[in-house]
């Protein structure tokens, strides 16, 4: 049987490669999310969760946006936390990760994860006013 995404394949329009910024940035996210579980010492770092990173094509700096779980806001303790161990990260990273320069690093708290979180709860709110009605009616 005839599957026309092989064929575009073969002839190599159909897989499009991911840009080395992009893979960079998903190897510094997985790193970073290794190391806050496994290596860190401060108990505020081992709560916080590596949302997304973004890095400029040259690969000189990098955006990481973090977020914690049960929090509605940054919490300045652990902004502060971020900022302390942020030689600790990047010198991590100069070992781990085989670039010729390590990006300079900027955490920056995910409000994206925050929003999501009052969507969430939003819908419950619905839901179970729907229910509420269903069960009046």
């Amino acid at each position: 049987m005839w599957d026309p995404k092989e064929t575009i394949e073969s002839v190599g329009l159909g897989k499009q490669e991911r840009k080395r910024s992009t893979r960079v940035a998903d190897a510094i996210r997985m790193e970073i999310t290794m190391l806050f579980l496994q290596k860190v010492r401060d108990q505020q770092l081992a709560e916080v969760t590596i949302t997304s990173v973004t890095i400029t094509d040259d690969l000189t700096s990098a955006r990481i946006f973090y977020a914690i779980p049960g929090s509605n806001k940054g919490s300045k303790k652990v902004t502060a936390a971020l900022e302390r161990a942020t030689g600790f990260v990047r010198s991590h990273l100069a070992k781990t990760l085989n670039l010729r320069y390590t990006p300079v690093l900027k955490f920056i708290f995910d409000e994206k994860a925050e929003k999501v979180q009052e969507m969430e709860r939003l819908f419950q709110e619905i839901a179970s006013e729907r229910k509420q009605d269903e069960s009046d009616s």
